[in-house]
């Protein structure tokens, strides 16, 4: 079978995505969603923040949209990058043309006015994001988190909160009391080698347990200490999943901005869920029930 090539512009510092990801051998439910991409420009028609932290490749929505049908996904959720800043130009761009099948996460601030927030939730924006990292600028105050909840809660919104080990259990307690649902990104990004019974992943296990926390199981590429297959990050996800099969979702992260080596093959991460979510039954949860839950779909 001839595989789909996708050609993309180089950036200086974040490698392009794999050209010729393979077909899944996994079929994938209807409706099945990627829970977590990135529509990146073309910068020259939506231009990145001239404060980015990192210029990633170009993959507009075309190219986003060929991979999901290449690999059998039928929505996604794109998720406002802080390589574009407050201006969701792009992103807004994709909603209007996913037909319903797309939804989005933006990034808002003490100063968004509820206007904006009405416009973005109008086009299909169903949260917002919070990076810890530091390499994603500085990372707001949880008093600026909660009050931002606060303000969106009612509209439905999640709060989606993008932290790095140790940050799960640091957070704990003031992520199981916002006002919104949560989703934590990547597997809590955790250091997949001090095991599984660590501090961070009982943090994720408590919060999962408290019925109002989501965990995406997406990343294993980015957590995984060993390489494809990804063996010890798939064995991360796969407890999660088992453990609250209600509450995780699961994206591509394509197209997989600020990695160390290679991009990984997407085809290969989708034929991953038959570990990570080994049941027809639970593979509908992580891909549709759980999915149409948080971002309404």
């Amino acid at each position: 079978m001839t595989e789909r090539v996708i050609s993309y512009l180089p950036s200086e510092g974040n490698p392009p995505p794999h050209p010729a990801p393979r077909r899944p051998a996994l079929v994938l439910p209807p409706d099945s969603c990627d829970s977590h991409c990135h529509v990146f420009g073309p910068g020259t028609l939506f231009p990145y923040a001239e404060n980015r932290t990192f210029t990633p490749v170009d993959a507009p929505r075309e190219k986003v949209a060929a991979l999901h049908e290449h690999l059998g996904l039928g929505r996604a959720v794109v998720i406002q990058s802080a390589c574009h800043g407050f201006d969701h130009a792009a992103l807004l761009d994709a909603l209007a043309h996913g037909a319903g099948r797309l939804r989005g996460v933006g990034l808002i601030h003490e100063r968004t006015r509820p206007e904006e927030i009405a416009r973005l939730h109008a086009a299909g924006v169903r949260g917002f994001r919070c990076n810890f990292l530091p390499h994603l600028q500085q990372a707001p105050s949880e008093a600026e988190i909660a009050a931002l909840a606060g303000s969106v809660a009612e509209l439905g919104w999640h709060t989606e909160i993008h932290v790095q080990g140790d940050g799960v259990v640091e957070h704990e307690r003031f992520i199981a009391g916002l006002a919104t649902t949560v989703v934590i990104d990547h597997l809590g990004r955790v250091d997949i080698g001090r095991g599984l019974g660590q501090p961070a992943v009982r943090s994720l296990l408590r919060l999962l347990d408290t019925g109002n926390v989501f965990v995406k199981v997406s990343g294993v590429d980015r957590v995984s200490r060993q390489g494809p297959p990804f063996a010890d990050a798939v064995e991360l996800a796969a407890l999660l999943v088992r453990h609250a099969p209600e509450r995780v979702l699961w994206g591509t992260d394509f197209p997989h901005p600020n990695i160390a080596g290679a991009a990984p093959d997407d085809g290969l991460l989708v034929d991953l869920l038959s570990q990570i979510a080994p049941t027809a039954v639970v593979r509908e949860l992580l891909l549709v029930a759980n999915p149409a839950k948080v971002f309404d779909f």
